[in-house]
């Protein structure tokens, strides 16, 4: 307290003393018991007024030593145990933790890290994926304002993140203990195969494998690709001191619809200390994109045959040529065909309505226009019976798909009955149509969009003509048969909106974060957030059956199915207030990226203590490490002196008393008839 505090303090004794003492002896002339207590009462509840209007302050110095920190951060991966080095992790852990002169220089503070960064002091070796990369960041974060050193025992062996050697502060020293044995061996390994996750059945797609060799002596080995138990391409690799890395591109046939896994392996007759990364999984999905399309036409005419070469020219594509009156079922297609249509097509028209099969209508000369105006809605024609060549406009603004001009106004005129041809609803016009040089603005090639039912109309028959003059122009029928594909492309596509959406990967790797998301919808379309979704997962192998609730994001819903062992899985994640269910099946590959090495990286070690100004220690020389840092003056010890100030008394508390001393002198007066 201040000495203007003390003085104040001594003033309101005296106020106090005085003003009690004028109440009951000097006012009262009488020194009874009765009145030295309540002059007693009155003294105290004054005293405790002023000192409360006074409020003293008490200033406490508290000094402080604070220590230097000193993280020892442990690879809590299983790649540890790969090598080995284990029990020699521990082994120095104890040693450091347990040293006395580094606990009084040092605030030791212990972690672990795989694929996350987490305070401990036990580690089991089982993590799944290494990440070096976040660990300074943690303990920037945790030592704020301070310089601290590191000690880091790992085996420099990243799987995860990003890389480690520049994401550490160069202001904090990072000693690395290497862990591991370090001798150079024979190693061959398939570090990395590049393969789109879908193919098309019948295609052949392409697989990038990288491989590395880690000596100098020259070695010849075999790579294979197999599935199964049988081989499905196979070719030799040589390796030697100039030539450690390796890149091989094949083509693989998809020969079979669906999830097909195939096994990459790497041998040579060379002996090798791990051979686990020698082979590894990958798989693809294939999927059959057929589409079955029926030509239906009552008349003959050389359009059938090049519309049916045109389509066909993707390998995916079936087309059938029919009559209208042979068609049993239109079930057994994804797109029709009309080729000018009459009042024979009237059953195909009515069947359709229940289908919901998009349709590419073809008009000519032969078409009934009347009856072409009843069955649908989304062109109205006027036409006469005069016929009419029409020649074809490009519109550069179509964006309903990517198309190019291909050189339709140089394309010869189709032939139609002449009239007007006018717009209805959501339609996109690609091609309008031109008489000579005059611009009828009308359509040639339109595309609609019904309630969810695609189609598209050309206005125009001999469009074999079309294509053979395309033929003429770049000596191949390769663009005209894209731009047909890219139509039925646009029919065959399904534009109906689901209420149920799940987003998930058809192959995981072990290890790897396992995350299915789905959105659910209303019936306007909207995102439902009140949704309640549930998952089952089932192993196709050993039955095992697991639920869980899926978790509300900001715009989705996700679950992490984190820990299931390979295998292949079908689940069906269902909404629990409409019962929309969707279902489908993922594989988890055994591939453990943790058992792929067989040296520590001592290399980006090295460059990780260069870049902080560490130094690097194997195990033989921890001893060594503890001694540098303890002779290390820049990490000392901080003096701080903290100075609180509290109030001398608590107001609340004095407070109360205040009011209990005045009650209680205003009772006595009362029971005592002195009021």
């Amino acid at each position: 307290m201040t000495t203007n505090t003390v003085l104040l303090i001594l003033l309101s004794i005296v106020i106090a003393g005085g003003l009690s003492f004028y109440q009951y002896f000097y006012k009262a002339k009488s020194k009874s018991k009765l009145n030295l207590f309540l002059a007693l009462l009155r003294f105290l509840s004054l005293f405790g007024i002023l000192l409360l209007l006074i409020n003293p302050i008490i200033t406490r110095n508290t000094l402080e030593i604070i220590k230097p920190p000193l993280a020892v951060v442990v690879d809590n991966s299983s790649s540890i145990t790969a090598l080995n080095a284990n029990k020699k992790a521990l082994e120095i852990y104890a040693l450091i933790t347990a040293n006395s002169a580094l606990n009084e220089k040092f605030n030791l503070q212990s972690y672990r890290f795989d694929t996350a960064f987490e305070p401990s002091e036990k580690f089991d070796f089982k993590g799944t994926q290494t990440n070096l990369g976040g660990i300074s960041k943690e303990l920037r974060s945790t030592n704020r304002n301070s310089i601290f050193p590191t000690i880091l025992l790992t085996d420099g062996n990243q799987t995860s993140g990003n890389d480690y050697v520049y994401s550490f502060d160069a202001a904090n020293k990072v000693f690395p203990i290497i862990l591991g044995d370090t001798t150079k061996v024979i190693d061959l390994k398939i570090s990395q195969i590049n393969v789109n996750k879908y193919a098309f059945y019948k295609n052949k797609f392409p697989v990038e494998v990288f491989l590395n060799y880690s000596r100098d002596k020259n070695v010849s080995a075999d790579f294979m690709i197999s599935q199964g138990n049988s081989v499905v391409t196979k070719q030799s690799v040589s390796f030697s001191s100039s030539k450690r890395t390796a890149i091989l591109n094949v083509l693989l046939p998809a020969n079979k619809i669906g999830s097909q896994t195939f096994k990459a392996t790497l041998s040579s007759l060379e002996k090798e200390k791990n051979t686990y990364n020698n082979s590894k999984n990958f798989a693809v999905e294939v999927i059959d994109q057929k589409t079955n399309i029926a030509l239906i036409t009552a008349i003959n005419h050389p359009d059938v045959g090049a519309l049916k070469r045109s389509i066909e020219f993707n390998a995916q594509r079936k087309v059938t040529v029919i009559k209208p009156n042979a068609v049993n079922s239109l079930k057994d297609y994804n797109v029709l065909v009309l080729y000018q249509p009459t009042i024979a097509f009237k059953s195909i028209f009515e069947d359709n309505k229940k289908a919901g099969i998009s349709t590419f209508i073809i008009t000519g000369t032969s078409t009934d226009f009347s009856f072409l105006n009843k069955e649908q809605s989304s062109l109205a024609f006027k036409m006469s019976n005069q016929k009419e060549n029409y020649l074809a406009s490009f519109n550069p603004q179509f964006n309903l798909f990517a198309t190019d001009n291909i050189g339709f106004e140089n394309f010869p005129p189709l032939e139609n009955a002449f009239g007007g041809i006018t717009v209805k609803g959501n339609a996109s016009v690609l091609l309008s149509s031109k008489i000579r040089t005059i611009d009828t603005n009308s359509p040639l090639l339109v595309y609609a969009e019904n309630q969810g039912n695609r189609s598209a109309f050309l206005l125009g028959e001999n469009i074999w003509k079309w294509r053979l003059q395309s033929h003429v122009d770049t000596q191949s029928f390769a663009k005209f048969d894209v731009f047909i594909d890219k139509t039925i492309q646009y029919l065959a596509s399904s534009s109906s909106k689901k209420a149920l959406v799940v987003n998930h990967e058809s192959f995981y790797n072990s290890g790897d974060a396992i995350e299915i998301t789905a959105q659910y919808f209303n019936k306007n379309y909207e995102f439902d957030d009140k949704a309640r979704l549930t998952i089952i997962v089932t192993n196709t192998a050993t039955k095992q059956t697991k639920n869980y609730d899926l978790l509300k994001g900001n715009a989705f819903y996700k679950v992490n199915l984190d820990g299931l062992a390979a295998g292949t899985y079908n689940f069906s994640v269902k909404e629990l207030n409409s019962n929309t269910s969707y279902s489908s099946h993922f594989e988890i590959l055994d591939f453990d990226k943790e058992k792929q090495f067989v040296n520590p990286d001592v290399e980006k070690l090295k460059q990780l203590a260069t870049q902080t100004q560490g130094a690097v220690y194997f195990p033989n020389q921890v001893n060594t490490l503890i001694k540098s840092l303890l002779e290390d003056d820049n990490y000392k010890a901080i003096e701080k002196n903290t100075v609180t100030r509290s109030p001398l008394i608590d107001w609340t508390l004095l407070l109360i008393l205040i009011v209990s001393l005045l009650s209680t002198e205003w009772f006595v007066r009362k029971y005592n008839g002195l009021l």
